[in-house]
């Protein structure tokens, strides 16, 4: 145990601290499985902007190193996309997005 004032008050700090970024990287990690399936296309666009956001707030806050943001942001576009392809080709209009994996 710290002798030291300062020092005490900075192992409280640091086990606060701990406690709040254990959650930051799974949420970005887990590929997007807490977002439901998007029902239409604006629903699909909400979800995506929403996950997007997520992923720059983990990497602002240091949670995640850049190059993991910039790889979970371009699996994320390419789920999109090939949801899209896959709706147009089973002729469902203009497409909807499904970002599970």
């Amino acid at each position: 145990m710290a002798n030291i004032k300062s020092a005490e008050k900075r192992i409280k700090q640091t086990a606060k601290r701990q406690l709040r970024n254990r959650g930051r990287p799974l949420a970005v990690e887990d590929g997007g499985q807490a977002i439901p399936r998007a029902r239409g296309r604006e629903e699909g666009r909400e979800a995506s902007r929403r996950r997007y956001s997520d992923i720059d707030k983990a990497r602002k806050k240091g949670a995640i190193h850049k190059n993991a943001a910039a790889r979970y942001k371009s699996r994320l576009a390419r789920k999109a996309a090939k949801s899209k392809a896959a709706s147009k080709a089973q002729g469902r209009g203009s497409g909807t997005l499904d970002i599970r994996p």
